[in-house]
């Protein structure tokens, strides 16, 4: 149950809003010859490369030919692009639902690290379970790649905040990953971590 004192919402959007698996984009790139692809990237830790192009500090060119780095010599731009949106599954229609039903009860907010690869495909699933514009959910959506920072950062929750004008202490961040609400609680947000995106309906009820 949501405190009393709540005026607005930020959610996360892969893991809170759309089903993740980051175990499919880690076997895929092993299927491509990555054996140790789990080292270089996770869900809680990532190289330099996967932190730049949330951060748009790269194209996604330049990562797509990092990634080839580390892969045979006949492996496919397309094949890299596929193995990275393998981990982006479906949006539930109980997540349309939820953010319908409160739209009138709170500001409304996205806050998601992604990048330029994965925010196209991730549409195209979003349009998959509703034709309703994605914008049309939230007063302001903030991506990484398009902000130059990202979770767990406090300088990217402290720019969402003044931005809107938002008190931290009547904001609830709703994340999957523990590290970015640890972000979140330096400015005083207040927080939930959720453990299954088919938890959500439960924290507004």
């Amino acid at each position: 149950m949501i405190d009393s004192k709540i005026e607005a919402i930020i959610f996360d959007f892969g893991g809170v809003l759309i089903n993740l698996d980051y175990e499919r984009t880690i076997k895929a790139f092993k299927s491509l010859g990555i054996e140790n692809f789990h080292q270089l990237y996770s869900q809680a830790t990532q190289e330099n490369l996967f932190d730049d192009i949330e951060t748009g500090a790269i194209r996604s060119a330049e990562f797509i030919s990092g990634i080839m780095k580390y892969l045979p010599n006949d492996t496919s731009k397309e094949q890299v692009i596929e193995a990275w949106n393998a981990m982006i599954l479906d949006v539930p229609h109980s997540t349309i639902d939820l953010l319908q039903s409160i739209q009138d009860k709170y500001r409304i907010f996205l806050l998601s690290n992604t990048n330029e690869i994965h925010l196209p495909y991730a549409l195209e699933k979003w349009y998959e379970t509703t034709d309703t514009r994605f914008e049309k959910y939230f007063e302001k959506t903030y991506l990484s790649y398009e902000m130059g920072m990202r979770k767990p950062n406090k300088e990217i929750f402290e720019f969402v905040c003044n931005e809107n004008s938002l008190d931290p202490r009547r904001t609830l961040f709703i994340d999957d990953s523990v590290q970015h609400l640890e972000g979140a609680k330096q400015v005083n947000l207040q927080t939930h971590h959720l453990d299954s995106i088919q938890m959500l309906s439960k924290v507004f009820s």
